[in-house]
Order: structure tokens, then sequence, then C-alpha cells
């Protein structure tokens, strides 16, 4: 009997620490950013990425999505492979607003309340409108690559939420905390503090990401309606 009872233990761990892994792997995807941007791009143009021109900044952008893109494929694909999660089928057959799975409506005030935190500590950040911000300091063809990109950086974002709670979730048997907002705290938050070079937007992007883990478990797990809540707090 307590063999038996190891053993569950032991496997529980290990099906948890193949979806961490999966999640860490998504944090590497976006990583090619940093060897793109930062070493390789440098290289090749002679000159750093804040001084890109027009054409520049968008190869970045059209390779860095197309990077992130397929990179997120062929981990969705292995997660699928080998743990028989499918996150494609999952996004294809679900709908927005699941009649069988519910959202409350304190679920929904909760979610209500976390998209106008994000929104005015954003105006707060940008003096204003982030999107008016951007779209006068890069012009229509810039503002409409830059946001591609950031749909691109959404997506990744939500695949370690995803990855990180199941992960967790398999280990402590608690679906109540948001762990994949931790997660996405100490790997993305980590990432913008390196590209930034700035702890505070590091811990500003930790805050905003454990805020994005939290809407995920609020919208009971919906992955399109969570990419919609995701794209709202971060992009606008």
């Amino acid at each position: 009997m307590m063999k038996n009872t190891n053993e569950k233990k032991t496997g529980r761990f290990m099906e948890g620490f193949r979806f961490l892994i999966y999640g860490l792997e998504v944090f590497g995807v976006i990583g090619f950013e940093l060897l793109w941007g930062f070493v390789i791009e440098p290289f090749l143009y002679k000159r750093g990425v804040n001084d890109f021109n027009t054409w520049q900044m968008i190869i970045h952008w059209v390779v860095t999505c197309t990077a992130w893109g397929l990179g997120a494929l062929l981990v969705v694909k292995e997660c699928k492979k080998k743990s028989g999660l499918d996150l494609l089928g999952n996004i294809k057959n679900a709908s927005f607003f699941n009649k069988e799975n519910k959202i409350k409506i304190w679920q929904w005030i909760l979610i209500i309340i976390g998209i106008i935190l994000c929104l005015v500590s954003t105006w707060i950040d940008w003096n204003g409108s982030k999107v008016l911000a951007e779209f006068h300091s890069r012009g229509p063809l810039l503002f409409v690559f830059q946001y591609i990109y950031y749909l691109f950086e959404v997506m990744l974002v939500l695949l370690i939420i995803i990855f990180g709670q199941t992960a967790f979730e398999k280990w402590f048997k608690n679906n109540k905390i948001p762990f994949g907002g931790i997660l996405v705290a100490l790997t993305w938050g980590l990432g913008h503090w390196l590209t930034k070079g700035s702890l505070f937007a590091g811990l500003y992007t930790a805050v905003g990401g454990f805020v994005f883990g939290s809407a995920y478990l609020l919208s009971n797990r919906n992955v399109k309606l969570s990419y919609v809540l995701l794209c709202i707090m971060f992009i606008l």
C-alpha cells in the first residue's frame, strides 16, 4: 500500500515537472528575441535595436513573431504527444462562453476589477492612452506590426500560464491559487528586467503576470476568453 502511494506521488511529480518544462520551453521561445535583437541584428546592422530604421524594425518583429509562432506550435504539439493535453483542439472546439462551465457573477466582477486596474496603471505609466501614444510615436505602419507582435507575445504568456498552472496543480492538488501567474511573474518579469534594464519594469511586469494568471482561473480556464482578456489587459 505504501509502495503504491509513493509510486503515485512520484508519477504526479514527474507529470507536473513535465508541464513545468513546457512552460520553461515557452519562456525559452520568448528568449529568442534577446538573441535576435541584441546579438544578431546589431551585428548585421551595426546599430542597436533602439536605432533601427523602419524596415529594420519591421524585419525584427516579423522574424521574432515567426520564431515565436513556430516555437509555440512545437511546444504545444510536444505537449499533446507526451501528455495528451490538446490545446489546439481545445481552442478549436471551445466557445467564448461555455454554458456547461458558466462563469459566476463574482468571477466577472473580479475580472472587470483586474481589467480596470491594468488599464488605469497603463494610463498612469504612459500619461494617457498607450495605444494613441504608440500610434503617434510609431506611425501607422510600425504601429500595425508592433501590435501584431503584441498579439504573439500575449499568446506565449498565456501558454506559460496554462503550463505553469497545470504543473503546480498536479503537485499540490490546489486549483484556487494562480500558480501560472506566479510562473509568468518569475519568468516574463525577469525577461523584462533584463531587456529593459530596469528592476521596476521587471516588478511591474511580474505583478501584471500574476493578474493575468488570476484572469485565467477566473475565466474557468477558458483559453479563448483568457486570450482576449489578456490582450485587453496587456495591449490596451
